[in-house]
Parts: C-alpha cells; structure tokens; sequence
C-alpha cells in the first residue's frame, strides 16, 4: 500500500510558476513510476508527467505535449517526494492535480492512469489572467 500526499497548489497569474510536491509512504518509493496528472472541470483526467527508475540511478522523466518546456518533474527519493515544477503557466493549466505512484517494468512509460493503482487526493492549480 502507497499513501500520497500533495501539496503546493493555489492561485497564481498567468505567466506564474509553482511547484507541486507529492509525499509518498509505504513502500520502496525509489522503485516506483511516479506521475502527475490533472483533471479540469467536465474534462477526463490527463497525464501530465512521469519519472520512472530505468536503470542504476537513472530514472527517465516524460511529458505530455501541452507541458513540454515549462513543466519539470523530478524526485528526491531519500525524502520519498516527487515535485512537479511549473513555470509559464496558462489558465488552460487550471485543473486538480494528482500525484499517483505505480509499479512498472523498467524503461516503461507510464502515461496512462491504468498504470497507477495509488492516487493522492489531488491539489487545486487555479490560473487567472
């Protein structure tokens, strides 16, 4: 069992930046594909990032389109906490954002919520113009 607790949202103008953190429990975190995703009013929960171990210390990070450039994910596993940096954001960034945390092979991508059994209760990002 994984516990995830988000942290980080709130409101900030367009153009902004914050920073989203995701502290995990309960398991071997290091081994674990950690993802962000984000699901905005009457629209489907969408993958935004991903950061998964893909051999020795190497752990790969990947991005949706929409956020390539101004969206970093990264992870400090001897916090067992996963972050999510946002710069340039866009109201269309407006949304919930969830952490979630699974077990895939190494070198997988995991951008699709079916990947991920653990789910964090999800942090408002809220951009104004």
């Amino acid at each position: 069992q994984v516990q995830l607790v988000e942290s980080g949202g709130g409101l900030v103008q367009a153009g902004g930046s914050l920073r989203l953190s995701c502290l995990a429990s309960g398991r071997t975190f290091s081994s674990c594909a950690m993802g962000w995703f984000r699901q905005a009013p009457g629209k489907e929960r969408e993958f935004v990032a991903t950061t998964s171990w893909s051999g020795g210390s190497i752990y790969y990070a990947y991005y949706a389109d929409s956020v390539k450039g101004r969206f970093t994910i990264s992870r400090d596993n001897a916090k067992n906490t996963v972050y999510l940096q946002m710069n340039s954001l866009k109201r269309e960034d407006t949304a919930v954002y969830y952490c979630a945390a699974g077990a895939v092979g190494r070198g997988i991508v995991a951008d699709t919520t079916t990947q991920y059994p653990y789910w964090g209760q999800g942090t408002q990002v809220t951009v104004s113009s």
